[in-house]
Formats: C-alpha cells, sequence, structure tokens
C-alpha cells in the first residue's frame, strides 16, 4: 500500500498516476476509495483532446509518459487488486489513439497476477478498427465504451463524438464475444423515451452491461443539470434493462461506468 496516499481531504492519489475518481469528481470516491479501496486508473495524462461540456477533465493533452504502463502494473500489484480498471483520457493527437499505450498496461497487469482482470473504458479511437483490435488483443475481460448521453445531445455535449460511431465500436467488439459494458448519463435535457430508444440501441449492438447515473455538474464551468431523476425512474430502468436482455445492469444516482465493476463482472459471467 506503499504506493498510495491519502490527504486530510480525501484525496487518493497513486504516485506519479492519475485516477479517474480525482479528476472526474466522481461522487463515489468516498467509498470506493475509503471503504472498498479500488481505484480506477486513468491512462494517458490528465489532458484530453476534446472538451466535453459535462466534463471537468482538462482540455488539452501532455506527451504521454513511456514508463506508464509499468507504474500502472506496479500499484495493482501493490494495492493487491485481483479486478482492474482502466480508462483513458482522448487522445486524438496520437495515431492510434492511445491504443498501444492502453494494451501495454493490460498485458502487464494480467501477467502480474494469476486470475487478475482488466477492464478497460476507452474512447472511440476515431473509429480506428486496427487501434480497438490492439487493445483487445492484449487481454481485456470487459471492454467498456460510454455513449454518456442520447443523439440530440450530442452537438451541445459531446460536439467532437458521434453517437453512431460509439454503436459501431461496441458492435464490433461484442462480435468478437468480448463482454461490453457502456454507461448513459441522465439529467441533460433528454426524454425518458430517448434514454429507452438508447437502452435498445446498446442492446442491439451487443452491450453486455449497461450502466445508467445521474449527471452531477461537476463545477460551474460544465454544463447545468437540467432535470435531477427520481430514484423510483433508476429503478424501473435497471428492471427494464433486465428484462429486455442485458445480462447485468446497474442504475441509480450515483451510479458512475466504473462503479462495482468487478461485481458487474461476475453477474455478466454467470449468463
Amino acid at each position: 500500500m506503499g504506493d498510495r496516499v491519502a490527504s486530510g481531504e480525501g484525496r487518493y492519489v497513486v504516485k506519479g498516476l492519475t485516477t479517474v475518481c480525482q479528476e472526474a469528481r466522481c461522487p463515489n470516491r468516498g467509498q470506493c476509495l475509503g471503504t472498498e479501496r479500488t481505484a480506477t486508473f486513468m491512462l494517458l495524462g490528465p489532458g484530453c483532446t476534446r472538451d466535453c461540456a459535462f466534463c471537468s477533465v482538462r482540455h488539452g493533452a501532455s506527451p504521454p509518459r513511456p514508463q506508464e504502463a509499468e507504474q500502472v502494473a506496479a500499484a495493482v500489484a501493490a494495492l493487491g487488486l485481483s479486478y482492474a480498471v482502466l480508462t483513458m483520457t482522448t487522445r486524438d493527437d496520437l495515431e492510434d489513439g492511445g491504443a498501444g499505450y492502453v494494451a501495454a498496461a493490460v498485458r502487464l497487469i494480467s501477467q502480474g497476477g494469476a486470475g487478475r482482470k482488466v477492464e478497460v473504458l476507452t474512447s472511440d479511437f476515431q473509429n480506428n478498427a486496427v487501434a480497438a483490435d490492439e487493445v483487445l488483443r492484449a487481454g481485456v475481460s470487459v471492454f467498456g465504451h460510454n455513449v454518456e448521453t442520447v443523439p440530440s445531445l450530442y452537438e451541445k455535449v459531446r460536439p467532437g463524438a458521434s453517437y453512431r460511431r460509439s454503436l459501431t465500436l461496441l458492435e464490433r467488439v461484442a462480435a468478437r464475444g468480448i463482454i461490453t459494458k457502456s454507461a448513459l448519463m441522465v439529467g441533460l435535457g433528454e426524454t425518458e423515451e430517448e434514454i429507452r430508444m438508447v437502452m435498445r440501441d446498446l442492446l442491439n449492438a451487443g452491450v453486455t452491461i449497461l450502466v445508467i447515473g445521474q449527471y452531477l455538474r461537476p463545477s460551474h464551468q460544465q454544463v447545468p443539470v437540467t432535470k435531477y431523476w427520481e430514484e423510483e425512474a433508476f429503478s424501473s430502468w435497471e428492471k427494464e434493462a433486465k428484462e429486455l436482455g442485458f445480462k447485468a445492469a446497474a442504475c441509480g444516482p450515483f451510479v458512475r461506468s466504473s462503479y462495482r465493476a468487478a461485481a458487474l463482472f461476475r453477474s455478466a459471467s454467470l449468463h
């Protein structure tokens, strides 16, 4: 545990690395980092080349660190994790979108312990199939890519992304027989019918695990919340997702894509 440091403000970092827990200001930091003692590592630096209106990860990019994969693998080993989650900033400035760095980290983590599982949450790699395949070949147990919001809000919320491109990526991965996962935020101006449409689209794309959570404005610099959905709505969506055919689903106000990731993987694997 010597590689992890906690301050009095509840800020947890792994030396030399970035966790999405802090950069994205996840509301589950206290539980995951303080109680369950887990973290989701964010690769390729703290800056992102896209500037989504909902996200607190800062815009911009720095040169990737050559030793990042080794450092992440060492941290996973030091923390004694049997299930590691790796996410990444979007790096449209790199030829492969950063896929090589992600793949290297997956391989090293997997090699570091018998039975150790690795879940990734990647960018869309700008529809670069070769880049996505490189990550898949590294040996991931779950491949995650978030659609984030409904198609009608992409221009406002995710101007650099494409809903269709995201579905194509997920469909391509699912066709390889790999467990796929995607998350949707609500509270940005979507309708209930649009939410259900996205659920159906993801299922048709072969997505295995569905996550739905309430958007919470990280700071005044991000787009404001338009609606706080009731608990009953999340319970209804989770029930409906399982009835539709998703192998696992987690829906709740504070649920995020990497929340209880190992438990969702186990649930999906049983089906």
